[in-house]
């Protein structure tokens, strides 16, 4: 009877020291939560698809911190449900929805101008939406939908506020990157991807371009009191993968997902290094730098060609109507 009444014991135990096991590590590897104390009161915010993951965690710590948050979404249904659930937990009602799809320069124009009539400074751009490797498909311009949205879109959303962020120095810009960067090259000779279109190679590619975004901006604007610095959140488990098919399956929901959850982030532990880069007193005139848990760190060295970013610049300028 012993034997039969202790095997049970003994499995309860095993199951529970391997799920405290497996959250000890989730919580190591998701790196160190911003403690930081400071405040963002009096602080006007934009973040770009912050309805979910990232975006969200982001717009309800700067909530929480007291500052004006404009939630840039596409879907504006999700947004104003993210919205209520943020005012809620934050008992801040300077949170609002605006319509902005970065896969239309009409809509980004727009956006623009309706926050310029309503908002007199903005002191913090974050440019945290995007798309990972979707299929084949194009802005309303015509551009391929990774480069369009995670380059293009936040390329133009930034250069139409300049203004804006230059008055309301000093502040700051932050692109959301990622790792995948590193395996990126721009292909010059086939940008928006007509000849062959390879889901992963496009947005390594689109990840790159916001690494050498940021290099050429910070050096644009210099002595103007406006900070840009791009990271690398970390693997995090948001809806990001929705259009990745191992991510519907049922190998990955029941066998896969269980054995790879502790070395995934939460939404929240992704937004750390945001919230470092929007917030940190010690990147006040901190710029040009890609940041991974809260640090910085080097990029590819394909992330560090000046001569490539001001080729992309002008690109970018093109694609986007800033010139002629």
């Amino acid at each position: 009877m012993g034997g039969l009444t202790s095997r049970p014991i003994v499995i309860f135990s095993a199951l529970g020291t391997t799920i405290g096991g497996a959250c000890v590590i989730k919580f190591a590897a998701g790196g160190q939560l911003y403690d930081s104390k400071i405040r963002a009161d009096n602080k006007t915010i934009i973040i770009t698809g912050a309805n979910c993951g990232i975006g969200k965690e982001t717009a309800r710590e700067l909530a929480q911190r007291g500052a004006k948050v404009i939630m840039a979404c596409r879907d504006l249904q999700k947004c104003e449900t993210a919205r209520k659930d943020i005012v809620l937990k934050t008992k801040n009602k300077y949170v609002y929805c605006r319509h902005l799809d970065l896969a239309s320069q009409d809509c980004i124009r727009r956006f623009v101008e309706q926050f310029n009539k309503e908002f007199d400074r903005l002191d913090v751009l974050i440019n945290n939406a995007g798309v990972m490797r979707c299929p084949h498909m194009k802005t309303k311009e015509g551009i391929e939908l990774q480069l369009g949205v995670n380059h293009m879109g936040h390329f133009l959303l930034t250069n139409l506020l300049l203004e804006k962020l230059k008055i309301s120095a000093p502040s700051r810009i932050v692109t959301v990157s990622s790792i995948a960067h590193q395996r990126g090259t721009i292909n010059k000779t086939d940008l928006n991807s007509e000849k062959e279109y390879k889901p992963n190679v496009a947005y390594e590619q689109s990840k790159l371009a916001n690494v050498l975004f940021n290099l050429e901006l910070s050096k644009r604007l210099k002595d103007t009191g406006v900070t840009a610095n791009c990271l690398h959140p970390g693997i995090v488990d948001t809806e990001i993968f929705r259009h990745m098919s191992f991510a519907k399956s049922s190998f990955t929901g029941y066998i896969l997902r269980p054995l790879i959850w502790p070395f995934i982030r939460t939404p929240l532990q992704g937004s750390q290094t945001t919230l470092f880069a929007a917030l940190d007193e010690s990147l006040e005139k901190v710029t040009g730098q890609y940041l991974v848990d809260s640090k910085i760190h080097e990029p590819s060295e394909h992330g560090k060609d000046t001569e490539t970013a001001q080729w992309l610049w002008a690109v970018s300028e093109k694609w986007t109507r800033l010139t002629d």
